[in-house]
């Protein structure tokens, strides 16, 4: 097999976004406590992040969110500025969607308080801003590999929300000969088209390119619909699905450029 173009991920792949919302809601459940001592923030948290699902797949724009993969916590700090009908009507519901996740996360620890829940939306989307971790190694082994190989990025998500965290992790643009982000397209991942899209624009065989993610249903099983060869970085040593199966398996992006080496 000869790789041409290596295709990432974004969100927990190359950025730590997990890290990035976990903080977000550290602080700003802190916060919370600090106004109200009554707050018990890991209580807070966990009917927020529960609410926020429930609410979030209550609006007429879920399914569009599907399609291009937006999760609920990313609505929690969005605010989905983007062309087409259904990011309008994000756009339009993204506030009260924000602020109702908070203030019903107090209602359930019983505490009926919509300032507070308006000034916790508000509080949540600037630590968000402010956290944009990458894993250790990012930079390192993307400069090891831009020596020889075309850099891509093939991302889900708005386009708003994705350019805003490249914009506040301004380094990584420079890696990437082609950035698609799902919210452009049309469709995410794992939709075969996104990916023959990819395909077209590094102007690499789908064969001789090599899709790197951390999720299964979407990085790994929409690129095996293309036949593009895929690793996939299981940093949690996470179970694999019977269903899908990726090319190959690291923990790392350092064990990723070993593993580049010998292909």
């Amino acid at each position: 097999m000869t790789i041409q173009t290596l295709i990432f991920d974004l969100d927990d792949t190359l950025l730590w976004d997990e890290k990035s919302i976990q903080t977000a809601f550290d602080k700003t459940c802190e916060y919370a406590h600090e106004m109200n001592s009554a707050i018990d923030p890991v209580a807070l948290e966990r009917v927020t992040r529960e609410e926020a699902r429930k609410l979030y797949q209550s609006y007429v724009t879920y399914d569009h969110t599907v399609d291009i993969g937006i999760n609920p916590f990313e609505g929690l700090w969005g605010t989905f500025d983007d062309e087409g009908e259904m990011f309008q009507k994000m756009k339009e519901i993204v506030p009260t969607y924000q602020r109702d996740a908070w203030t019903q996360g107090l209602k359930r620890l019983g505490i009926e308080d919509a300032a507070l829940g308006e000034k916790l939306a508000l509080r949540f989307r600037s630590e968000r801003v402010k956290a944009p971790f990458l894993y250790d190694d990012t930079f390192e082994i993307l400069d090891e590999l831009k020596e020889d190989y075309k850099l891509a990025m093939l991302t889900n998500g708005s386009p708003s929300l994705q350019r805003l965290k490249l914009k506040i992790t301004p380094e990584l643009n420079s890696y990437f000969d082609v950035i698609l982000i799902s919210g452009d397209f049309g469709i995410g991942k794992p939709d075969a088209s996104i990916f023959e899209e990819i395909v077209k624009l590094v102007d690499t065989p789908a064969e001789q390119c090599l899709m790197i993610g951390d999720n299964l249903m979407t990085d790994i099983l929409g690129s095996s619909k293309v036949n593009m060869p895929s690793v996939w970085i299981n940093r949690h040593d996470k179970e694999m699905t019977a269903e899908v199966a990726p090319t190959y398996e690291v923990t790392s992006l350092t064990e990723l450029a070993k593993l580049v080496k010998t292909l």
